[in-house]
């Protein structure tokens, strides 16, 4: 999918930076990722080796993708399940919008999927004038505010408890209170309500079986199950990538994907759903169908950037990135914020838009360090940026710069005026200022170099 103009990465990030509540949210929030993934991790022998077994798997997926979603296309099938291919974003509202026109659907219940937000589906049902609810709690508190995830696991991350009891109250008229299980409470009723006059159920999908045709969904809440089983509709919206081989396979991702997202041996709730209610069961929604989207993931198998497509879509990477533990997912601008964000984003999109983010990233590794699928995000993240300098998609201030840079640094005696002057020049940047907004300390006098031979010849 590509789609013109740039996002405004920097200026996102500079509002970031000046928002107090943020900053405070986001330090409370990822502080206890770390610990608590380190304590689940430690709990798995043999975790680097599930690594590894996990990096195989979505690599021979990715490398016979056809082959593996025509297999399980075939058996969701062969199950009951009505498979909608959707070759992109509007394909795929298209199909859901007239799936729920012909069903006639007022109001749908639906849980966490970011594949969803990737192609807008609420706002378009909205359009058609049905109400979309969103039931997981992170989700629903965004949709009270009218705002976009910031985190593909934790939506509401940059929410503290105050701002959700003050919308809470807002929203809901229900007294204000700052207690969470009271707030938790609230909520649940509101959306039970729902549940239970709900017309249809839209859900995403964790792994989709290509040996059962069964979709495998991951929650700590309850309300994925509530969304596939109590409306007699649900509508599965997921992408061809979420394909792997065998119920094996799902065991192995079963290990990785909790302990990598929330620092859980195991979700609350793991729901394999293989096709519509049979005759004698008493749970499961009457009709199931399933919309496959491409949206350019086919193009990214075939690309440097395949890698990607490993991704599980845990948020490890962005629990230990440094960049958007201080400015946060609406900063990015995009559906995937992150590290693995600014790849699958430039890779979706295509970097006429996404450019400006592929400088989000000091390049620490952090996130290569604890992705569950190994995939190489500081490489692919050099690779953009590469990519980015060869189409000519930096400022022509920084080409500047960074060639007259060149050519100074590549002589020594330039290199070493400038240094020795450097001091005595710093004051301008008082006057043109910095472009991060930041105040730099002023460079020392004498260099680290001269120290150490002034050093060597007392």
């Amino acid at each position: 999918m590509k789609s013109g103009g740039a996002i405004p990465f920097r200026e996102n990030a500079k509002r970031s930076l000046r928002d107090p509540d943020l900053r405070r949210a986001m330090r409370a929030a990822v502080g206890t990722f770390g610990s608590k993934r380190e304590s689940a991790v430690q709990s798995l022998p043999g975790f680097e080796e599930y690594r590894e077994r996990a990096a195989e798997t979505k690599s021979k997926v990715i490398e016979n993708l056809e082959e593996f979603v025509n297999l399980f296309r075939e058996k969701a099938r062969e199950r009951g399940v009505v498979v909608h291919d959707a070759p992109d974003a509007e394909t795929a509202r298209k199909i859901v919008g007239d799936l729920f026109r012909e069903r006639g659907v007022r109001l749908a219940v639906k849980s966490k999927s970011m594949v969803t937000e990737e192609i807008h589906l609420n706002e378009h049902l909205e359009k058609m004038g049905i109400e979309v609810l969103e039931t997981d709690l992170g989700e629903y508190i965004v949709q009270l505010a009218k705002e976009s995830p910031s985190h593909i696991i934790v939506p509401a991350i940059h929410r503290d408890r105050k701002q959700v009891a003050k919308l809470f109250s807002e929203k809901l008229g229900v007294p204000y209170t700052e207690d969470v299980e009271e707030l938790t409470k609230v909520a649940r009723r509101t959306l039970r309500e729902k549940f239970l006059a709900a017309d249809a159920g839209i859900s995403g999908a964790n792994f989709l079986i290509a040996q059962t045709g069964s979709v495998a969904i991951f929650t700590n809440e309850g309300n994925g199950r509530m969304v596939t089983t109590v409306p007699k509709l649900h509508v599965v919206v997921t992408s061809v990538e979420k394909v792997i081989p065998s119920l094996e396979d799902l065991a192995l991702f079963s290990r990785l994907l909790p302990r990598s997202a929330t620092g859980q041996v195991m979700s609350s709730y793991l729901s394999l759903i293989t096709g519509p209610r049979r005759e004698g069961e008493g749970t499961g929604a009457e009709e199931v169908h399933l919309v496959l989207l491409d949206n350019g993931r086919r193009d990214i198998a075939r690309s440097d950037y395949r890698d990607i497509l490993r991704c599980i879509r845990c948020g490890a990477c962005m629990n230990v990135c440094p960049v958007y533990r201080v400015v946060g997912g609406h900063a990015y601008g995009s559906t995937y914020p992150g590290p693995m964000g600014i790849v699958l984003t430039s890779a979706l999109q295509g970097l006429e838009k996404s450019h400006p983010i592929v400088d989000g990233s000091t390049l620490c590794g952090a996130c290569a360090e604890v992705c569950p699928v190994k995939i190489p995000l500081v490489d692919l993240i050099l690779a953009l940026r590469r990519e980015k300098v060869r189409r000519g998609l930096t400022p022509a201030l920084e080409r500047a710069g960074m060639r007259a840079f060149g050519k100074a640094a590549s002589v020594p005696q330039i290199f070493s005026a400038y240094q020795q002057y450097a001091h005595s020049i710093w004051p301008l940047a008082k006057i043109f200022g910095s472009p991060a907004g930041k105040k730099f300390p002023r460079p020392e006098r004498k260099s680290f170099v001269k120290r150490v031979r002034d050093a060597g010849e007392d």
